[in-house]
């Protein structure tokens, strides 16, 4: 079938469709209590329950384990209620109030337990606070999430709506960095033994984060509008079963695809996520941690900058070529970039490491906003087929399938480093062990980046067919 050519025009969206600066951002700022709410905790975990208070390592994983079949259930009920919700606020900005709020002032109640309890005591703890707290982030998160892919009808304008939350995103990953370090700051030391009370440093930490985020719930509330609920939704839309959350959801050809190169990406990266580290401690600085420790915070801050520099520049490459040539490209250079990785792990130019992790970064950036500007255009090919808004149902699906597929290549990445004969007994390891850290720190993405380039390959939605989508529905319901 040959493509509808577009209107010259189409490079920039029309007034009627952009969206003012104030809501862009106000979306953006869900970037905060949704990182620090998901991932603050499970980065602490090890450090305050293990290193502190001498919790069985075991038993913290085993919590960890049981957040993700909590996350799968929540996830798909607070998606499912906030596309059938209707208030004279909207269906998704009263979860985001209540949920943030609620999130902002749990999240240190996660860190308030007591010394010389039990090692199950702690366990019980960890477990009851986070079968209540999971939920509570599920309130926020899938209404917020959704909400992304409904704040316009624009193909570009959704792209600068995830360029824009990605930009802001980077703030919080800031404090993440920065959180284990804030922990152990004299400020927190015990005056008996003069060591840092790690304990009393996390439940600081969280409190000022969990305060903030009390504070953006209730700006993204005041700031951002439903644009397809107060045009649409409200006065049309029919009850969504349950069931549809993701049955249904999964049936969508071009959403599967999308989800498909999401899995391959996702697992492919993370399986390797801890060997970066180990080249740079016992490769590159020949098994000194302090100095490894230096430089894993420096490529750090260099990720940091490299990503927010890939989000203008993929987010320009969609504009002209469309999102599924913006994220071809992302992969294409993804491959390069961890192909990369053998000659920039170097111990006579360790400053290459920066642009090991940069270029990682930079691709990285890019994927998650081109993908997250792609599901809008997922649930507008869904509302042809199905007379429905689903974004909860989408965005509900997607965040549990990736979740699961992201910890499994996680928890692949101990194995995987067992593997290559790494014995953390010895300051040197052996030239074997070191090879295949090498190798498969560049291998086992690339796989997993071929297998996400071929999905996305095949995708149908491009800006010729989703321009074609936007016509079609617009004759049958009407502009929003």
């Amino acid at each position: 079938m040959t493509a509808t050519p577009l209107p010259p025009d189409r490079a920039a969206p029309p007034a009627a469709d952009r969206l003012p600066l104030r809501q862009k951002i106000g979306f953006g700022l869900g970037a905060l209590p949704d990182m620090w709410g998901h991932w603050l905790y499970p980065s602490l975990a090890f450090h305050v329950f293990n290193i502190f208070l001498g919790v069985a390592p075991g038993l913290i994983s085993t919590v960890q384990m049981v957040k993700i079949f909590i996350d799968a259930a929540s996830d798909a009920i607070f998606g499912w209620l906030s596309d059938n919700t209707r208030t004279r606020y909207g269906r998704r900005r009263p979860f985001i109030l209540v949920g943030g709020v609620l999130a902002g002032i749990g999240l240190p109640l996660m860190f308030a337990v007591g010394r010389g309890w039990s090692d199950m005591q702690y366990f019980a703890f960890m477990l009851v606070s986070m079968l209540i707290y999971v939920p509570v982030m599920s309130c926020f998160n899938m209404p917020w999430s959704s909400l992304g892919a409904e704040m316009t009808p624009d193909y570009h304008e959704r792209t600068s709506v995830m360029a824009i939350r990605n930009a802001i995103q980077k703030l919080p990953e800031l404090a993440m960095f920065f959180a284990a370090q804030f922990t152990t700051l004299a400020l927190f030391n015990d005056p008996a033994t003069g060591k840092p009370d790690i304990l009393r440093g996390a439940q600081a930490y969280s409190a000022i984060l969990g305060a903030i985020m009390v504070a953006v719930s209730i700006a993204i509330f005041l700031l951002v509008r439903e644009r397809y609920y107060e045009k649409l939704v409200s006065r049309t839309q029919s009850h969504i079963p349950f069931a549809d959350t993701l049955w249904r959801t999964l049936r969508c050809r071009p959403f599967r695809q999308l989800l498909g190169m999401a899995l391959a990406y996702g697992i492919g990266t993370a399986m390797v996520g801890a060997l970066g580290y180990y080249a740079t401690v016992y490769y590159v600085c020949h098994g000194d941690v302090v100095l490894g420790a230096k430089w894993n915070t420096a490529m750090g801050l260099a990720g940091m900058a490299f990503g927010l520099a890939g989000i203008p520049f993929f987010s320009w490459i969609a504009r002209r070529r469309g999102k599924p040539a913006g994220l071809a490209a992302v992969l294409v250079l993804a491959i390069c970039a961890f192909i990369g990785d053998w000659w920039l792990y170097d111990p006579a130019r360790p400053w290459l490491q920066l642009l090991a992790c940069g270029f990682v970064a930079f691709t990285g950036a890019g994927f998650w906003t081109l993908y997250g500007a792609t599901i809008g255009d997922v649930v507008d090919h869904d509302e042809l087929q199905t007379g429905q808004r689903r974004e909860g149902s989408f965005s509900a699906c997607q965040s549990w399938i990736t979740k699961v597929g992201i910890a499994l290549g996680v928890g692949a990445s101990g194995w995987i480093l067992q593997f290559t004969g790494f014995d953390a007994r010895q300051a040197v390891q052996t030239p074997e062990a070191l090879f295949w850290i090498r190798i498969l720190l560049s291998g086992i993405p690339v796989v997993g980046l071929l297998l996400a380039l071929a999905a996305i390959l095949r995708f149908p939605l491009t800006e010729a067919r989703m321009l074609e989508i936007r016509r079609q529905l617009e004759a049958k319901r009407g502009t929003v």
